[in-house]
């Protein structure tokens, strides 16, 4: 407080209140307070009235200490305030903090009440689904055979027995659908069929019996079969008469048909018996199937020739000479005989023809050679065979591995519909990669062919049509030809390599004419260490990633499985025999399973489906609440090979926590050391399995595991880092392309320009793109059990070699059955968490196997199967303005 200056003097004169000179002193000295003390003495006598000036020096002495003392009190109380300022601002700092945490939380509040609501919403519609089904839950089928059998029935007489159908003599009781088809071998050596004078060769025989054993189908129960077979000698001409009884002496050689009634399941008419010949002599037949049985005695793809290049060095080829003591040495009835001229004379004239085209000028190159000098002619039945082959099998072989085409005759009896010899070049040509044209093409049917569609392997031409021959073969382009060679190879490795495939074929045909499912695959069962292993769980942690609304969560929802037990072969039985298919096994699902239209999810179709806006449509906040898309509601699998980072394995599946639309988490343990009993899982609200493997492999990553409950399944490594968005925006985009990879890390093969002989594998960025890495892909679960069941041996072994590459291998496997690419999304480059433990990824020899692993791929392929492509997939209106009250379908892609 600062007083006029007459307060002072009064205050000096007349009421000696001598203490407010302190107060007038310093608010002088506060003005001067950074100078020196003469400064201040100065400045003071200035200033001071004249009266003040008087006092004695002593007293003020004491006025001056007195203002120092008053000065550091004010100092003091000064520094008390300012650090009461400070405190105060860090709590205001506080407060702030803690406003804008209450704000996030009252937004985490909010995310998590709509994404309940959407779960509530989501759990009523699923209640009223399930209160409306009236259709029980499928599963594959249950066994239901039959308990007796056969009864013994009087045999059927001659003329009905030549009538003989499959409606009129078969019994259907013994083959229910749910019957599981279960097939029954006589043995043998104790039921033998065979005349005397004739025998089965031991080899072939013990052969038969020990690949029987392995079908899943054969059972050792008489009384619950459906079929039965027998094992028999040499056939010359028809069966079909020893399958309905008929005693013929003239049509069956070998074979003792008292000793065929004599077995104890004949039941009198040989009602469900099934012949089967393992005759190697030349067989025909005027009415039914001849199946030839051969064995590489190695892997099949080794036994097979690259399918590259797509036109070899010989247009056509040929290798054989007609048997001139053939009509010689088979008297025939008038008509017969003249129609066996006819014949011959036509054969004559296309010989003739052939033989001008290959001197011509064309620049096509041919292999002609109708007159053997060595002549491989074994066990000739002059009675039935028109032609003999020319030359060894290996000669035969080296010539059609040059060959695009390769020309077969029918048989000349116009009568006959297949011999052995046909079927055999049939067969030399597929594992040759060369092209059979048959002559007479259409005169004569190849095995299976009620399910083998033989139109997109073989060139069926009429022997008059021999003219137009080269036009036809130069008018096929190379996409074509590769087309006819890769389906041939599909069908020889998959039917006819192998005594065993020929075997499983036979079963598989009988059985696909009763329309009995197949068995379903095996699982591979492992159990989480043992019955009683359960992982212990920490506490729920805090969710990490609530930026938005991503979905619902809801209780774990497995895919429905075995839906088409009894229609798949029905409606895409020519898909399952020819393409994709694997008519051998009943899988849980396809991921060609067809779809249901637009409109039939709103016209009485529409359980499991969850359309957008009920069917409206909408931006974010309508797609966040359902699916959508063209599939019914699902979830997804995610499955973490690890082995010995246990931190960043709990740190992975840590983030999976409230993740929507995930079923459970699987971990494969492919370490020998067991995890640590103390070892806290966390707990994020689903299933969480462990897998302990059998052995260290890569090939682990894709097991076909009994305890994945969905077809969509993330292989992810154990050091990928995805954010939630970005798994759903995945999960999503594979739904629209079930049977591809559809994944984050994009790689491609480049052809190798320094040496022009194989391919590179390749991770620079490109433009293009064959491959998508399984450490952080979605994939069909139908693909895992394809990688066990059906790829072969040696691929597996391979990875197992490098301890690499099984992702390269998955690649080809889906690229070869769907010819489709992979699909990348989002523009993700690296998935890796600093400062985990080195990779095998990291090693200095990784590209050096990858690349080596690429070119041994294509050879057991025969052919590169990765296609390039351009696409990449990224999430609808991540680019677009829209209004503020609408939301982006995901806010950070």
């Amino acid at each position: 407080m600062v007083c006029p200056y007459k307060t002072v003097k009064n205050s000096y004169y007349g009421f000696g209140d001598i203490n407010l000179y302190p107060l007038v002193t310093h608010f002088y000295l506060s003005k001067v307070e950074k100078n020196n003390f003469d400064d201040h003495s100065a400045r003071l006598h200035q200033t001071i009235p004249e009266d003040i000036r008087i006092l004695k020096e002593a007293e003020l002495r004491i006025g001056v200490e007195e203002l120092f003392r008053i000065r550091g009190s004010v100092l003091s109380e000064l520094r008390d305030i300012e650090k009461k300022r400070q405190q105060f601002k860090v709590e205001m700092q506080t407060y702030a903090r803690n406003v804008e945490e209450l704000k996030q939380e009252l937004l985490h509040q909010q995310t998590n009440l709509d994404r309940l609501k959407i779960s509530v919403a989501q759990a009523q519609v699923a209640q009223r689904e399930a209160l409306q089904q009236n259709t029980p839950g499928l599963a594959p089928p249950r066994q239901l055979t039959a308990d007796t059998v056969p009864a013994v029935l009087s045999p059927l007489p001659r003329n009905l027995s030549k009538r003989c159908q499959m409606y009129s003599c078969f019994d259907y009781s013994r083959c229910s659908l749910t019957s599981g088809f279960p097939v029954y071998l006589y043995d043998p050596d104790q039921y033998s069929v065979i005349r005397n004078g004739w025998d089965v060769d031991g080899f072939l025989k013990t052969t038969l019996k020990q690949t029987l054993s392995y079908n899943s189908h054969l059972t050792h129960n008489p009384k619950e079969a459906c079929i039965f077979l027998v094992l028999v000698g040499e056939v010359l001409r028809n069966t079909n008469d020893i399958d309905k009884g008929v005693e013929s002496q003239q049509n069956v050689t070998g074979i003792n048909v008292e000793a065929l009634r004599q077995l104890p399941y004949w039941g009198g008419d040989g009602r469900n018996h099934v012949l089967l010949n393992l005759a190697r002599r030349d067989l025909s037949t005027n009415s039914g199937d001849i199946f030839s049985f051969t064995d590489t005695g190695g892997d099949v793809w080794q036994e097979c020739a690259p399918m590259l290049p797509v036109r070899r060095k010989y247009l056509l080829s040929f290798q054989g000479e007609m048997n001139r003591n053939h009509n010689a040495a088979s008297p025939q009835p008038s008509s017969k005989q003249n129609g066996s001229t006819q014949n011959s004379e036509l054969d004559k004239f296309i010989i003739d023809h052939l033989q001008q085209l290959a001197k011509s000028d064309t620049s096509d190159n041919f292999f002609f050679d109708f007159e053997c000098t060595l002549a491989t002619d074994e066990n000739i039945n002059v009675e039935t065979r028109d032609w003999i082959l020319c030359g060894t099998e290996s000669s035969r072989k080296s010539i059609l591995r040059k060959s695009t085409f390769v020309l077969i005759f029918a048989p000349g009896y116009g009568e006959l519909i297949s011999t052995t010899l046909l079927q055999a070049r049939v067969y030399e040509a597929l594992r040759s990669g060369a092209i059979p044209v048959i002559l007479g093409g259409d005169q004569i049917q190849l095995t299976y062919n009620e399910v083998i569609q033989w139109k997109r392997i073989v060139i069926f031409l009429p022997k008059v049509r021999v003219t137009e021959l080269h036009f036809l073969l130069r008018a096929i382009p190379d996409e074509d030809i590769l087309l006819f060679r890769q389906q041939g190879r599909l069908v020889w490795e998959r039917y006819l390599a192998s005594v065993q495939s020929t075997l499983d074929t036979i079963v598989a045909v009988l059985r696909d004419r009763l329309n009995i499912p197949a068995h379903p695959v095996d699982d591979d069962a492992l159990n989480t260490f043992n019955t009683t292993f359960q992982p212990n769980q920490s506490p729920p942690m805090e969710d990490l990633e609530q930026e938005e609304s991503l979905g619902p969560l809801e209780p774990p929802y497995n895919s429905p499985t075995f839906r088409r037990n009894y229609s798949l072969s029905l409606t895409q039985g020519h898909e399952l025999w020819n393409d994709w298919g694997d008519p051998f096994r009943l899988y849980p699902s396809l991921p060609t399973d067809p779809l249901l239209s637009s409109d039939a999810k709103f016209m009485g179709s529409g359980n499991g489906f969850r359309p957008i806006g009920q069917g409206q449509g909408g931006a974010g906040k309508e797609f966040s609440e359902a699916l959508g898309g063209n599939s019914p509601r699902e979830q997804f699998t995610v499955i973490i090979l690890t082995y010995e980072r246990d931190q960043v394995l709990l740190d992975s599946v840590s983030r999976l926590r409230g993740l929507p639309y995930l079923n459970s988490v699987i971990v494969v343990w492919n370490s020998p050391r067991l995890p640590s009993p103390d070892l806290k899982w966390p707990d994020i609200g689903v299933p969480v399995h462990v897998v302990k493997a059998a052995r260290n492999s890569l090939n682990n990553r894709f097991l076909p595991l009994d305890n994945i409950n969905t077809e969509a399944v993330l292989s992810v490594d154990d050091d990928a880092h995805l954010r939630h968005d970005e798994i759903l925006f995945g999960f999503r985009v594979w739904r629209e392309h079930r049977d591809r990879i559809v994944g984050f890390p994009g790689r491609y093969h480049a052809w190798d320009l320094n040496t022009n002989a194989g391919w590179l594998y390749n991770s620079n960025y490109s433009c293009e793109l064959s491959m998508v890495l399984t450490g952080a892909a979605f994939l069909h679960r139908h693909y895992m059990y394809l990688y066990w069941k059906w790829l072969p041996q040696a691929v597996r072994d391979k990875v197992d070699e490098y301890m690499n590459c099984e992702d390269i291998a998955m690649n080809f496997l889906v690229s070869h059955v769907t010819r489709k690419p992979p699909v990348k999304i989002t523009s993700r480059w690296t998935f890796r968490c600093p400062g985990c433990p080195q990779s095998l990824s990291e090693d200095d020899t990784h590209f050096q196997e990858r690349h080596k692993c690429i070119n041994f791929f294509s050879q057991v392929f025969g052919y590169m199967p990765l296609l390039n492509t351009q696409y990449r997939a990224d999430s609808i209106l991540f680019k677009t303005r829209i209004p503020h009250d609408k939301q982006k379908c995901f806010k950070f892609i």
